[in-house]
């Protein structure tokens, strides 16, 4: 799906932000493990958490591609900050919009076109490729469910004001007897139980949840009782397209920043740009970026149009989070000993990228995913 004229002009905007106000506290950021809230607050004045949201909710109903592009433009200015706008979006707003209420669109999506940050809280202790084995309970009373159970690896926890999470409420249906709800960060019996230091993405708030007898409302469940793992995948689906743009964005800062570097760096008497060792490396980082991009891209078009979005979501998600590693390595090399050193960005590009590999499905998760697919399709 091409880019309206608007959502390029936005984009435009956007990338000026990204590069003259973000970037520049990429390295902070890292440091102090947290955005800055005059950061978020930029990002919504600038109509960032409004642009997909569909307007009768408050929103710019912008594309989900041009959600997308956004979210790799602000990854290559710091991946930490894009996550602010990625877990608001593909993993808290669009479950609602895909499965949630009249009633649930309209007291949350508002809130998200605000400002307001969500997050997704599916993954546990014991529960994370396999998404079906949660051990959250919620059992109904009335006309609440009370919620029982720690969730894990909490993307956005210290700054979301809600989350979408899914729990238990029929342990003798399997993964048919899961149901997806929405929660209030300020429920009572709800808390976070501690925060979860990392590798990488170290400005992004990273915590565990606990719920003890927290009450959630009849009218917060997402879709119907028993249908919560179809909504938690099916969400995943868009958010692996946003994983894979956020990798686009890793890689591009390391190889735009490797290449500034290697003109400048002389050796020999000359720059190492001018060494054929240097410009096969540059050439296999740009043509993996490049055919990463144009797959991540795909998958956007394909999750706006419908079609065939599971396989090229996880195919998108499994190559491009793996070429971000890749080239972030390669990258770090072509700056030698500084390349290893705090002083410049490289290191830290290596560490965000690793992630990518990670969340959203293992890319071992998406290999099955991939194979199922294609063999169904045989």
């Amino acid at each position: 799906m091409h880019l309206t004229e608007d959502e390029e002009q936005v984009l435009e905007v956007l990338k000026k932000f990204a590069d003259t106000e973000v970037k520049p506290l990429a390295m902070e950021i890292d440091r102090s493990k947290s955005v800055p809230q005059k950061i978020i607050d930029r990002m919504n004045e600038l109509g960032l958490f409004a642009s997909y949201i569909p307007q009768e909710y408050g929103g710019a109903g912008l594309s989900f591609t041009f959600l997308v592009r956004a979210i790799e433009i602000m990854s290559s200015a710091c991946a930490s900050t894009a996550l602010v706008l990625d877990g608001a979006e593909t993993l808290f707003a669009e479950p609602i919009m895909m499965f949630g209420s009249e009633d649930l669109k309209k007291r949350y999506l508002p809130q998200v076109a605000s400002g307001a940050v969500g997050g997704l809280a599916i993954t546990e202790p014991g529960a994370g490729s396999d998404a079906a084995s949660i051990k959250t309970r919620a059992e109904k009373k009335g006309n609440k469910y009370v919620i029982n159970g720690t969730k894990t690896f909490i993307t956005n926890g210290r700054i979301s004001k809600f989350f979408v999470f899914d729990a238990v409420t029929d342990p003798s249906k399997g993964y048919k007897g899961i149901t997806t709800f929405v929660i209030d960060a300020d429920t009572e019996g709800f808390h976070i139980s501690r925060d979860i230091d990392k590798m990488g993405i170290r400005g992004s708030s990273t915590v565990e949840l606990v719920f003890e007898d927290a009450e959630v409302p009849e009218a917060n469940v997402i879709g119907k009782e028993g249908e919560g793992f179809k909504v938690i995948m099916e969400t995943l689906d868009a958010g692996r397209v946003g994983i894979a743009a956020q990798a686009v964005g890793i890689a591009q800062s390391a190889i735009d920043e490797a290449i500034a570097y290697a003109r400048d760096r002389k050796q020999f008497g000359k720059a190492i740009t001018d060494f054929e060792g240097i410009q096969f490396m540059i050439a296999d980082m740009s043509t993996q970026l490049e055919a990463a991009r144009l797959l991540t891209y795909a998958a956007a078009d394909a999750w706006e149009t419908k079609k065939d979005s599971v396989r090229l979501s996880a195919m998108a998600k499994l190559f491009a989070s793996d070429m971000a590693m890749k080239v972030t390595v390669d990258a770090l090399q072509l700056l030698g000993g500084y390349g290893f050193t705090t002083d410049f960005s490289a290191e830290r590009h290596v560490r965000d990228a690793k992630i990518t590999q990670i969340y959203e499905g293992t890319n071992q998760i998406q290999k099955v995913i991939i194979a199922r697919e294609v063999l169904k399709n045989l």
